[in-house]
């Protein structure tokens, strides 16, 4: 009997650690990308967006408000930054934007932006133009723009914003 259970243990055992190891990490992964907290913070990771790479997520629900990351002119397709300055802010507004849709806002539901870029005299007419196309009318969010040495991936546009979407009950 001890030879059988030998016989066996040294084919299947690894494989059977392997699928519950996996197993584990699927679930675990999972759950912790979905679960709101406690006091029922949610993650937001919709269909369409950038993918968020390290210790961070897209944005977050935290009852009637929505919180996005700072976003850069991602493009979502490509995982890679848009190469014309004016095309990356824009893409940054619509990045902010189809996560703020995906909970149910608009950009008229933006109640704040923080604007950090890498060269005020350079960029701030850009991110105007973009942030009045995109919104066609205003009245337009309280904003804040700053210059700063540096950003990600040396980039010129990071835009942090803050949404009001009501929770449908």
């Amino acid at each position: 009997m001890q030879v059988a259970f030998s016989a066996w243990s040294a084919q299947m055992l690894p494989r059977l650690v392997f699928a519950c190891m996996a197993a584990m990490a699927t679930t675990s992964s999972l759950s912790f990308a979905q679960a709101p907290s406690p006091n029922g913070v949610k993650t937001l990771n919709p269909p369409g967006a950038i993918k968020a790479e390290g210790t961070w997520s897209l944005g977050a629900r935290a009852g009637d408000f929505v919180f996005v990351a700072g976003m850069q002119g991602v493009d979502p397709a490509t995982n890679a930054l848009v190469q014309d300055p004016y095309a990356r802010i824009r893409q940054a507004f619509l990045n902010i934007r189809l996560i703020a849709q995906s909970e149910g806002a608009s950009l008229q539901d933006c109640v704040r932006l923080t604007v950090y870029v890498s060269d005020l005299h350079r960029f701030a007419p850009m991110v105007d133009q973009a942030q009045a196309e995109l919104w066609s009318k205003p009245p337009y969010p309280p904003r804040t723009m700053i210059e700063v040495q540096r950003l990600f991936n040396d980039d010129i546009v990071e835009i942090d914003s803050v949404f009001y979407a009501p929770v449908k009950r």
